[in-house]
């Protein structure tokens, strides 16, 4: 045992600890992609990654050090690269809707009714830009275990400090099972008596998207707490499946010691309701119909639900289209074009005398004579007078009429 360094002690309360992976799950793409990729390297975002998967094959090396030399190869001389700039980076990440106020909503939710909530992070991404994050400057998470670096007395990195990855992942868990959470406290290895135990596994929410989620959310599940997994169709504006592929809709399962009462089945049933309706809300498939394909007897050998091929998971509305990288690359372009279109159309116009309107003002304007043009020739007129003297209005019209259409062919 260490007895000098701070370990959690063990509280009067149950504490549920809620871990997090960050890049597509509390965010809808990678951080190093909303910013930093596209200041330093020479191509697009995804020629980044294939080089860095290149590096990490080629010299039997782990992606994560290899993304982590890139960036600090490609920042020559292009940028000054310390500890503040990364998490200046990192200010700038989106996060997806709600997410922001969530870690203070459940911490609330949670001390109403007598349970400490705590946050973590456990994370393959980059520690710096992670506490650059707003979540993280307003103190949401109990701890931060991502990739880092280790800096100079510049704040310069010179070093990988961290690299977390996949199997790897899972340690952290077992510290905080343990309330050991210094990275370099041996005593995550010591016995603790299950009493001693301060977040029992079956307090362990883990929070995922991706393969390297997977031993954690295997680990929490094996010994009775919760995994929930961040399915990227959903996360993604349009999703694509290849014809071959296959998805499999099941009934909710859950591993260890469960109790034969009424209030167990109760809690099932409320579980898979709530995945019916989020399924259902974020697809086109209606929840009668996931249901029925959730419940088939006749499909699986000594299972309950469905296996779905590609142009089927289409057809019933779980996926959008048929397609492969090339057709999601393709998509992703016209939406980018459509998002410029957007920009444009949002800027000032100028008046022919030179003076100028905000969007906003013209917007509104247009919206207020629109309301009146059935059967108001007046307003009609005043419309077309607008449009009539300010070209440049009507030009950024045009062309968000033309970006509209094109994404809509593209993407089809």
């Amino acid at each position: 045992m260490e007895p000098s360094r701070k370990r959690k002690a063990k509280e009067n309360k149950p504490v549920l600890a809620i871990c997090y992976d960050f890049d597509k799950t509390l965010s809808p793409d990678d951080m190093q992609a909303q910013g930093y990729i596209q200041s330093v390297y020479k191509e697009d975002v995804a020629s980044f990654w294939q080089e860095s998967n290149k590096l990490a094959e080629d010299n039997e090396m782990d992606t994560n050090l290899a993304y982590m030399f890139m960036m600090v190869r490609e920042a020559r001389g292009k940028i000054v690269l310390t500890k503040e700039s990364l998490q200046k980076y990192g200010s700038e990440v989106k996060l997806f809707p709600g997410v922001d106020t969530w870690f203070k909503r459940i911490k609330d939710y949670g001390e109403k009714n007598g349970v400490i909530v705590e946050h973590y992070i456990i994370s393959s991404g980059l520690k710096e830009m992670i506490e650059g994050t707003e979540v993280a400057k307003e103190g949401s998470f109990e701890k931060i275990y991502a990739s880092s670096f280790m800096f100079d007395d510049r704040n310069v990195p010179i070093w990988p400090a961290q690299v977390i990855n996949y199997t790897n992942k899972t340690q952290f868990l077992f510290r905080i099972e343990k309330g050991i959470l210094d990275v370099n406290d041996s005593g995550v290895n010591d016995f603790f008596a299950p009493e001693d135990i301060r977040v029992p596994f079956r307090n362990i929410v883990y929070i995922g998207d991706s393969d390297t989620d997977i031993p954690c959310m295997k680990l929490v599940n094996s010994y009775g707490g919760h995994s929930i997994g961040v399915p990227l169709a959903v996360s993604a504006r349009k999703s694509f499946i290849v014809p071959s592929a296959t998805m499999t809709i099941h009934p909710v399962r859950m591993n260890g010691l469960l109790l034969g009462i009424p209030q167990t089945l109760s809690y099932f049933e409320r579980m898979q309701e709530r995945i019916i309706n989020f399924v259902s809300k974020n697809s086109r498939i209606k929840p009668e119909r996931f249901r029925e394909l959730m419940m088939k007897k006749d499909e699986l050998v000594m299972d309950v639900g469905s296996v779905l091929d590609g142009e089927t998971a289409v057809n019933e509305g779980l996926i959008d289209s048929l397609g492969g990288l090339s057709d999601a690359v393709q998509c992703l372009y016209s939406l980018i074009e459509q998002q410029k279109t957007d920009k444009e159309s949002t800027k000032r116009t100028k008046y022919s005398t030179g003076k100028t309107v905000s969007k906003k003002r013209a917007s509104s304007a247009t919206a207020k004579t629109d309301t009146k043009i059935a059967g108001k020739g007046k307003a009609t007129a005043r419309v077309s007078t607008f449009r009539e003297y300010h070209p440049s209005a009507q030009r950024a019209e045009m062309r968000a009429k033309r970006g509209a259409e094109n994404v809509s062919d593209r993407c089809r």
